[in-house]
């Protein structure tokens, strides 16, 4: 405690840099969980978080006894899970093919168009979808039609494919963003290992295999880390403003369920519950996959 203190007084100056964002978490991040206690309370808006009654575990109990819990759990899981398994690996793919463009021009070209679509919010990625997917005028449907498909598929209305749908769109719009961080970690491999593997007589492809890619690793896992600390946060925007009464049996999941019960019929004690277990099962899965981590490759967040 000493030791700090005294680089403190040494340095105050670079340490006055940390009071803006340590202001901002204190005042959005920590402040705010004092509500997290409506959670096992009967919170009613006239007597406040102070004057609600303790109700224990009453919300919680209700939650896991509908039918419809463990559905929207199995929908925010396979959802999260798919776009886990097909889209974290493809920004890694996309850096190493970016970083070994020896074309300044077309990688300037190639990293603008894939950074692009990060940009789109989501309500117009939404509507593009609509317009795209549309069973009438959608160019998707006009495709299947040109190759002998029936061409009047309503892939919008169809519960089966509202996944598919979800995950292949997020991971148009995310792969180029998500890849900066690789390329980033990839310009700081030493030059000497690829002019050494080189002259060893290895190709490209076993360079970026056995120079780049070794390289990265670590961060490739404090980024799986990371990743899998939001399994079960799947964005309720997205998947709020593609639902409809057609595809509720795999879109409603945990996130807008909590939304719903929250603003539109006001049961915040219930709202609160629910989220407030999905983020403990978040935790949960961050701190066994980062102790793992630490047991396996020796590298982990904390």
């Amino acid at each position: 405690m000493k030791k700090l203190a005294k680089d403190i007084r040494k340095n105050w100056v670079l340490y006055a840099f940390l009071i803006p964002a340590l202001s901002y978490i204190i005042l959005f991040c920590y402040a705010p969980m004092y509500g997290i206690q409506i959670a096992f309370k009967d919170f009613k808006i006239s007597s406040g978080i102070a004057g609600s009654e303790w109700v224990g575990f009453k919300w919680f109990e209700r939650f896991f006894s509908s039918p419809r819990s463990w559905t929207m759990i199995k929908n925010t899981l396979r959802i999260s899970l798919y776009e886990l398994l097909l889209g974290f690996p493809l920004p890694i793919i996309l850096a190493l093919i970016l970083h070994n463009i020896r074309n300044q021009n077309w990688k300037r070209f190639a990293q603008t168009i894939t950074y692009l679509p990060y940009f789109i919010s989501t309500v117009v990625l939404v509507s593009m979808l609509s317009l795209f997917l549309s069973p009438r005028s959608g160019i998707i449907n006009t495709i299947f039609k040109i190759f002998g498909g029936s061409g009047d598929v309503y892939f919008m209305g169809k519960a089966n494919y509202f996944p598919h749908v979800y995950v292949l769109s997020s991971i148009w719009q995310n792969t180029g963003w998500n890849s900066i961080m690789y390329l980033a970690a990839l310009s700081s491999v030493d030059p000497t290992l690829h002019e050494a593997a080189e002259i060893d007589g290895a190709n490209r492809f076993r360079r970026v295999l056995h120079v780049d890619l070794p390289c990265i690793v670590p961060t490739i896992i404090i980024m799986l880390i990371l990743k899998s600390g939001t399994i079960m946060s799947v964005g309720y925007e997205k998947a709020f403003l593609m639902q409809n009464n057609l595809n509720l049996a795999t879109s409603e999941i945990i996130s807008t369920y909590a939304y719903k019960i929250g603003l539109e019929q006001q049961m915040y004690s219930l709202s609160a519950a629910v989220s407030l277990f999905n983020n403990i099962i978040n935790f949960l899965i961050l701190t066994f996959v980062n102790k793992m981590s630490k047991k396996v490759s020796d590298t982990s967040l904390w």
